[in-house]
């Protein structure tokens, strides 16, 4: 219970990502896709998976079916309760992930605490549409 094997290896392998100091250009896209991340959280944090799944990335949306990730949530996140506490750890601009296409992408990670596991880290990763738009393109919990 304590991972979910949602996407693809850039999450699973977020300390292989290309790093650098953030300009500010950087710096203004990490809050745009932090924004956009609290704003899916609520969603899944509200037990609205099917519109976490339909306002994620086309990435997310090509790599893993919406009934997929329904059941994937019901079985993983909801045994864990609601969430106490959500801290935000890191966010990183990154323009290349392992296993993804080339683009604008924000690794961010949470310390959160749930009601049924006080310590986890949740890492959501929004990444920069062709529409301007940051959704979300991955997320896993450990």
């Amino acid at each position: 219970m304590g991972r979910i094997p949602v996407l693809f290896a850039l999450v699973a392998t977020v300390c292989a990502v290309t790093l650098w100091s953030p300009t500010q250009a950087d710096s203004r896209a990490e809050q745009e896709a932090l924004k956009a991340a609290e704003v899916w959280l609520a969603l899944v944090d509200g037990g609205k998976y099917s519109e976490s799944w339909e306002t994620a990335s086309k990435l997310f949306t090509s790599a893993v079916a919406k009934e997929q990730w329904k059941r994937t949530l019901t079985a993983v996140r909801e045994p864990l309760g609601r969430v106490i506490v959500r801290k935000l750890k890191s966010k990183t601009y990154a323009t290349t992930l392992p296993g993804a296409p080339d683009g604008e992408y924000v690794v961010i990670q949470y310390e959160t605490s749930f009601e049924n596991k006080r310590s986890a880290v949740e890492t959501v990763t929004p990444m920069l549409g062709k529409d301007g738009i940051w959704r979300v393109s991955g997320y896993y919990i450990r």
